[in-house]
């Protein structure tokens, strides 16, 4: 992600030039080779200096809007994994770390394809933290009941984003609407999954 190159001449073994001139900068090597420098990129930009399509703003906003609820997804659903009680426990355990895998799976999904569109994600807590759509879980044990209300109304939150920005996606970006059809399917499945833990015909 360097712009200009200061080409340097050959070093000999000992440290100096290959022709016998002293230069500034050299750099001991046996073939000639190149100092990457700044002068033309923008540091903590994220955009290179070279090629491909950026993101326009929209698309960038929209993207990181999914990866902050996905963070927050993964992180609601192992605190549900972690404290709770009661009947079906162990199946709703361990359904809860399905939930927990997809969504660190879709968070590195989007998080990477920001990336490859010449964005940059912001994943870290205090961001996640102002900026995420999630209903708060409730704080230690938690019924499996009040646990799977909490989940599902954060796996909604979590869909219900995704589909507020998927036509403004599409229209920026197709092939990242793709992405978000798959996330959408999994995640709306996982809903019904644990709704049904809770329902009566």
């Amino acid at each position: 992600m360097f712009g200009s190159r200061a080409w340097l001449s050959p070093v000999k073994a000992g440290g100096a030039p290959a022709d016998g001139q002293p230069q500034e900068g050299n750099i001991v090597t046996s073939n000639p080779t190149y100092v990457p420098t700044r002068s033309d990129d923008t540091e903590g930009s994220g955009v290179p200096a070279r090629g491909g399509y950026v993101a326009p703003e929209r698309l960038r906003a929209n993207l990181q809007r999914i990866v902050v609820n996905l963070i927050d997804l993964q992180l609601t659903a192992k605190q549900a994994h972690w404290n709770l009680v009661g009947p079906n426990f162990r199946d709703l355990h361990l359904n809860l770390d399905e939930v927990v895998d997809i969504a660190r799976e879709g968070t590195d999904v989007f998080a990477e394809r920001m990336r490859a569109l010449r964005v940059t994600p912001d994943g870290r807590a205090g961001v996640v933290a102002g900026d995420s759509s999630l209903p708060l879980f409730p704080a230690g044990e938690v019924s499996t009941h009040t646990a799977v209300e909490g989940i599902v109304a954060s796996l909604q939150a979590v869909v219900d984003g995704m589909r507020e920005v998927h036509d403004a996606v599409d229209e920026d970006d197709p092939a990242t609407a793709d992405l978000l059809h798959e996330y959408l399917l999994k995640l709306e499945q996982q809903a019904w999954f644990l709704s049904s833990e809770i329902r009566s015909a």
